[in-house]
């Protein structure tokens, strides 16, 4: 009796274990990214940063020594303006708000801007820790550094208004990288995964995620990660691209994604 039991009560902790993992693992929605359209993409560009304005795409590069700013067709992929970034600066994010582009570094915690119709350079500006991602709300500028907290920032000065942690069936979302604002949601690449975070601003909390692991090149090196995300509001278009891609997609959300390996290790804490 006592090892039927011992049996049973093995079988409720499984059970119960098993139930838990998927309450942890399955709070977050999880689409596939339906291509409606492709374009042409620099496949050497190393792309940290993107958003769309006036019918044109601008991008931004990392690398030390090749990092650039550029302004491109985006049917064609035709560079129509750039800007290098001299050595030893590593390319980061970048925003416009007014007249002006804005651009972070990754490790040297200055930024820069320039006129956003000629881009000449402009002042810079200092934050704290490293620069990833940026987009903007129409009041505030918004910053990523890598961990799993957005900052608000005032375009004036610069400095952070408020900050943002977000989270993911109540797990921290760490590694925010490239950043969108797409009709009052933030869009978000995580480095080193398939996903786009959609990130409720007033919350923190994801609503779901975009999975694009069937985009960009087949076997493509470790450093190619999906990184940049566009916005025509006009349009109603999301383009997103990765690291060295050689093309660029317009994507909608598609169909619901069973068994996500990488929702399931960022839905999953011991919180």
């Amino acid at each position: 009796m006592k090892r039927i039991l011992l049996a049973i009560a093995a079988l409720a902790v499984l059970a119960a274990g098993v139930w838990f993992f998927f309450l942890r693992t399955t709070g977050v929605p999880v689409y596939a990214a339906a291509v409606t359209a492709t374009h042409p993409h620099d496949p050497t560009a190393f792309t940290e940063g993107l958003f769309f304005k006036d019918g044109a795409l601008y991008e931004s590069t990392g690398q030390e020594g090749t990092s650039f700013i550029r302004k491109v067709d985006p049917a064609t992929g035709k560079v129509l303006q750039q800007v290098d970034l001299p050595a030893p600066y590593f390319g980061e994010g970048i925003v416009a708000f007014g007249d002006k582009l804005y651009q972070l570094t990754w490790k040297d915690q200055t930024g820069f801007t320039y006129g956003l119709k000629d881009m000449t350079l402009g002042d810079t500006f200092a934050y704290q820790g490293e620069g990833w991602g940026m987009t903007q709300n129409g009041k505030n500028i918004i910053m990523s550094n890598g961990s799993d907290e957005l900052r608000f920032l005032d375009p004036k000065t610069m400095q952070t208004v408020s900050t943002l942690k977000v989270t993911a069936n109540n797990c921290p979302v760490e590694k925010l990288n490239e950043l969108e604002w797409i009709d009052g949601e933030i869009w978000a690449n995580i480095w080193q995964s398939n996903l786009i975070a959609r990130i409720d601003p007033a919350t923190g909390k994801v609503k779901s995620f975009l999975d694009v692991s069937a985009l960009g090149p087949k076997n493509r090196d470790i450093d190619d990660v999906p990184n940049g995300i566009a916005y025509d509001a006009t349009g109603k278009r999301a383009f997103v691209v990765g690291k060295r891609w050689p093309q660029l997609y317009e994507v909608k959300q598609g169909a619901a994604v069973n068994d996500n390996a990488d929702a399931a290790r960022l839905t999953t804490c011991s919180g």
